[in-house]
Order: C-alpha cells, then structure tokens, then sequence
C-alpha cells in the first residue's frame, strides 16, 4: 500500500474500531465481559481469543508507535482527547451519559490508533521522505 485514499483510512480506522470493540465495549458483548466474571475459571478458546487480540494490539500499536513516535502517540491522544474535551465543555456531549462517553472514547481511541496507521504515508506525502523500511536493498 504505497497509496493514500478514504477507503484505506477507513479500513484502517474500522479495523482499529473492531479491535477496540472486541476487547470492551459498554453494550456487554466482549473478551472482557467473556473472560473476567468466570475468572479463575479459563479454557482454551479464551486463550486463543484472547491471543489473537493481543495480536491485533500489538500490531496496531507497534505500528503506531513507530510511526508516530511515543510523543506523536502522546499528542495524538491529546487531540482527541481534547476534542471529547471541547464537546462537553459546548454542551455536545454530556457528562451524565457514561455510555455515550465510552463509545465516544472508544471512536477517539480509534482515531488514534488509525493515525498511527497512516501517518508514514501522510509524512511521505507531504516530505518525500522514506521510512527505514519502505528502502528497499540494491
């Protein structure tokens, strides 16, 4: 994928929302809400469920992380952040309705991670720089 386009970040960005919604989610339906009531009891398949979700994190924040850097990590949360922020502050979002704050940090948290994503190819874009590993050996 050298290329940018909305249907990349859109992937990316629903993948990164599957991921965060497999993991929790406020509706009841996740590893979380599988695993930790039948704690000690765990079996194979929550094993393996729960390996293959430490997968998708790793990759997505390896990814990220590497992209974006632990600063650009750290700002790009605090955009968001800051963005769930100014929508309680303007009477957007209320503080009253955990729920919706969830899924909301769960969108920002998303975001964030799809940046990660896609920031080398952004950085690329508007620099003409190359990554380490977009070099390719002679």
């Amino acid at each position: 994928m050298n290329g940018l386009s909305v249907g990349g970040i859109a992937a990316r960005f629903a993948a990164a929302l599957v991921l965060i919604l497999a993991t929790f989610n406020p509706e009841g339906r996740s590893y979380y809400h599988w695993v930790v009531p039948s704690l000690p009891e765990f079996d194979a398949v929550k094993a393996f469920v729960g390996i293959v979700l430490l997968i998708g994190w790793t990759v997505f924040l390896r990814a990220a992380t590497r992209s974006l850097g632990v600063f650009g990590f750290v700002l790009a949360a605090a955009l968001f952040g800051t963005l769930i922020w100014m929508g309680i502050d303007f009477g957007v979002l209320s503080q009253d309705n955990p729920r919706v704050l969830t899924y909301v940090s769960i969108v920002a948290s998303a975001g964030v991670l799809t940046a990660g994503m896609v920031w080398s190819i952004v950085r690329r874009g508007l620099t003409g720089q190359l990554d380490v590993d977009d070099v390719e050996p002679d």
